[in-house]
């Protein structure tokens, strides 16, 4: 037995040893490593697995958990909507009679089956339904109206749209149905009331193993779409290894238990809410609850009521949280994890504070990336990062992802004149972020979009850092400090995020120019006090004898065929915009006059702040509203 005295001692001798250590984990970030790598290789593992089973679809995952012989995982909630809760039980027997009804209208394995659809419990029986069948669900923005949803519908090759009715609207317009049917070459169904109750009174049944085993890991699970980098949106490949291994990775990340309650009102068709949403859920085997639509006053008594532990934002979300009157339930909830992308570091702290968040687990990625980087964020350090990671996930994942010098005007990498290959960013410089993929293989790391050849390729850089390799270009722009901290600085080129989505300059400069009053025009996004983001503005240039009164008058309603994100909030009349000496239009500096009226001349500039008003002169009076936080957008 050890004297009396030994143990203080030893004790004693152990502050040195403990506090070196600590000072070894601040410095290294050795537990946060150690909390990125190992959930990053059980989900190699898991995935591994999976594949020699022949269970990659999500479905045998809902059926895993509807079956198990524990009948607490049976029985538990996977999904509550509104005032309906269905089971992990209850959820397979639904699907599984949808899966039947599918098979009634002709779908087969293999078939992409366009859905036009809002946040409810169907989107999921749907979903799961197509893939029992081993059909591959496409996933379209309900923002979508005319030739951007005919163009949708198109871009997929399905043969079947199905169309929420609650946005069935859409198909008001004669001229849009008609090329959605293509002749009767395709067929639109809205999934109404009877719709709904022919489907849920089908005797189910499981369709045979034979129906989706012929799917491989690089397949496409979903189609997602994307705006990308230029054009119009574009179907990304959601391939079953990304969403296996974004969702088995989060739910270790994030320590995922069956008992939490994961809210998110974000869309579905995005993969946010899908991928890092409701498949997280499915992998841990606790309870989604699905919000309809965000509401800034609505949410946080609903995150009360639901007794939601995990709260998903998305952009600007916690911004519109934090604006909104304090009420008493903002401390109410049981919320222990807000977990998202895009949030902004003004409103990180205060956001924290306020709703009494204990961690902010921000992630960074792209719908057709192939990686990301994390930041569970408690305390105070890290508040503001998009990713955070020390010495040992760089020897071990490191060298899959790099920083590299940028040429702003011609926004290319930069390569050294005397080797030919892309120059490294230092520590603390920006740099755009790319990701190693296999140049012998790339579609196995990175499939890119369905059926675009050149939008793929695009995406894709060679002999970067030796000859012959290969890297995708995520067009971001970050910066990674001495820390271990990642920062997000802002997209490369014309495209632009407002309202938490991607908006392509292309696409609404197409839609202004469709007017015949229109000569040229150039969009770019501007920033503005209080509001994440970049909103839309359009510098125009009109014909010789058009009258500006005419088309300022008419501009609401030559931009509604455009989701509301899309539509450019400012408008300036030009007399002449720049062009180069080959004639390619200029922006930088309407980018950089933005909207400031009060610091620099800008004659000619018009806004639209509230849909249904028009257009009308913006001057200082408007700009010190937006500044003082008394007009948001």
């Amino acid at each position: 037995m050890l004297p009396a005295l030994t143990a203080p001692l030893l004790a004693k001798a152990a502050l040195p040893v403990t506090a070196a250590l600590s000072y070894l984990d601040a410095k290294y970030l050795i537990s946060d490593d150690l909390f990125l790598v190992w959930p990053f290789l059980t989900a190699q593992l898991i995935i591994k697995r999976r594949e020699r089973e022949g269970t990659i679809n999500l479905f045998y995952i809902l059926e895993e958990k509807a079956t198990s012989k524990d009948a607490a995982m049976r029985n538990h909630p996977f999904l509550v909507y509104g005032n309906q809760q269905w089971t992990y039980k209850e959820a397979y027997e639904m699907v599984l009679r949808y899966a039947a009804w599918f098979e009634k209208q002709g779908v087969k394995p293999m078939d992409i089956v366009a859905m036009d659809w809002t946040n409810k419990d169907t989107f999921l029986w749907v979903q799961f339904g197509l893939w029992a069948l081993g059909a591959t669900p496409a996933f379209i923005n309900y923002n979508l109206e005319g030739d951007r949803l005919v163009h949708c519908f198109n871009v997929s090759t399905a043969k079947l749209l199905l169309v929420d009715e609650e946005v069935a609207g859409v198909l008001d317009n004669t001229v849009t149905r008609e090329k959605l049917e293509d002749g009767g070459k395709r067929r639109v169904m809205v999934f109404d009331a009877a719709k709904k109750a022919e489907a849920e009174n089908t005797k189910g049944y499981r369709p045979d193993d034979k129906y989706r085993r012929w799917a491989q890991l690089p397949d496409a699970g979903l189609l997602i779409y994307t705006s990308g980098t230029t054009g119009m949106p574009k179907p990304a490949i959601v391939s079953w290894q990304k969403m296996l291994n974004g969702s088995n990775f989060a739910i270790r990340w994030m320590g995922l238990k069956k008992e939490d309650r994961f809210y998110t009102s974000m869309p579905l068709y995005h993969s946010s809410a899908m991928v890092l949403g409701c498949f997280q859920v499915l992998q841990a085997g606790c309870t989604l609850v699905l919000g309809h639509k965000f509401s800034a006053t609505g949410t946080i008594p609903e995150l009360v009521r639901t007794q939601a532990t995990i709260f998903q934002y998305v952009g600007e979300t916690c911004r519109y949280l934090l604006a909104s009157p304090p009420q008493e339930a903002d401390r109410q909830h049981k919320v222990r994890i807000a977990f998202g992308n895009g949030m902004r570091p003004d409103v990180w702290g205060p956001f924290k504070e306020r709703f009494n968040i204990p961690v902010v687990a921000e992630f960074y990625a792209a719908t057709e990336g192939q990686s990301g980087s994390w930041n569970f964020q408690s305390g105070e350090f890290g508040k503001g990062a998009i990713g955070r990671n020390g010495m040992l996930t760089d020897m071990i994942l490191g060298s899959k992802t790099k920083l590299i010098q940028l040429d702003i005007d011609t926004e290319l990498p930069k390569r050294d004149p005397k080797t030919g290959l892309c120059i490294q960013c230092n520590l603390g410089e920006a740099g755009e972020v790319i990701y190693k993929v296999d140049p012998e293989n790339i579609k196995a790391t990175f499939q890119g979009y369905f059926g675009n050849e050149k939008a793929t390729n695009s995406k894709i850089i060679r002999d970067v850092f030796a000859k012959g390799d290969a890297w995708y270009r995520t067009g971001d722009l970050q910066r990674r400090d001495p820390g271990g901290l990642w920062y997000f600085i802002d997209r490369i080129g014309d495209t632009f995020r407002w309202k938490s989505e991607n908006v392509s300059t292309a696409e609404v400069a197409d839609v202004l120019g469709e007017s015949p009053l229109v000569n040229e025009v150039v969009v770019y996004g501007v920033g503005l006090p209080n509001h994440d983001g970049r909103c839309g503005c359009a510098a125009v240039e009109l014909t010789q004898d058009a009258d500006k009164h005419t088309f300022i008058k008419g501009l609401e309603d030559a931009v509604k065929s455009l989701p509301r994100y899309a539509r450019p909030v400012f408008v300036r009349i030009v007399p002449e915009l720049e062009r180069t000496g080959n004639n390619k239009l200029v922006k930088q500096s309407y980018k950089e006059a933005g909207v400031d009226v009060e610091k620099k001349e800008i004659p000619e500039i018009y806004w639209c702040p509230k849909a249904g008003e028009g257009y009308k002169p913006f001057d200082v009076a408007a700009l010190k509203d937006i500044q003082a936080g008394r007009v948001k957008l």
